[in-house]
């Protein structure tokens, strides 16, 4: 788990493509501190598993489904990343939950300075994603956390102080530029559970039905929930 406060940007030194599968190497220095072959990195926001390590250099592997949700298949030597170790416990919590599992990702459709701030108009790739963005609740763009300030259908709009343009990659994103999603994991859970009809027709024994039309008042009544 992470929480959206990067560490560290990165570069990019090799990648080695077969098909939707990937390996990248990518150059960085604080974060390989104390890092260890196993070790879950936030790249661009996607949590991906250390396979090889050097004193400045570590190699990841890219599976095809995160090949085809994200921008990493797009990237080329020398370009920079967002970097973010796993939270470790009793840390301080300064961002918001993020598990480093992008649900898409999008296109900027614009930058604008707003007095001291940058702001970002994103359109997902999949309007579906929109469901899950609300107005001042948190959004994951490239591994950071952000406030969104704006939402409507089909985009979205987060504003982001000058400390964070230049502690991160997002500085060298323009409009037209690919970002990776993800959207706040409670407000999906929320979204499955409310609308979860049950998997088949069959129950264990002793075990009651699930709710066929979701949650509803009547079933948290029967439920002895109020």
């Amino acid at each position: 788990m992470f929480t959206g406060l990067i560490e560290e940007i990165g570069t990019l030194k090799r990648t080695y493509k077969q098909g939707e599968a990937m390996v990248l190497a990518i150059e960085a220095s604080r974060i390989l501190e104390d890092a260890a072959i196993g070790d879950s990195i936030s790249v661009n926001g996607v949590c991906l598993t250390v396979t090889e390590l050097s004193p400045n250099v570590f190699t990841v592997d890219v599976m095809p489904q995160t090949f085809r949700h994200t921008n990493l298949k797009d990237m080329r030597p020398g370009e920079r990343v967002n970097l973010e170790r796993a939270m470790q416990a009793g840390g301080r919590f300064g961002g918001h939950i993020v598990q480093g599992h992008a649900d898409g990702s999008g296109a900027i459709v614009s930058r604008e300075n707003d007095v001291n701030a940058v702001v970002y108009t994103i359109r997902p790739h999949d309007p579906a994603l929109m469901r899950y963005v609300i107005p001042q609740g948190s959004v994951t763009l490239d591994g950071i956390s952000l406030t969104v300030v704006r939402a409507d259908h089909n985009s979205f709009s987060v504003s982001i102080i000058p400390h964070t343009l230049r502690e991160t990659a997002l500085q060298w994103k323009q409009a037209g530029g690919v970002i990776n999603i993800e959207c706040d994991v409670l407000g999906k859970y929320v979204d499955h559970l409310l609308h979860f009809k049950g998997v088949g027709d069959t129950q264990d024994a002793g075990s009651k039905p699930a709710a066929k039309n979701g949650i509803t008042a009547a079933f948290l009544a029967e439920n002895g929930f109020f």
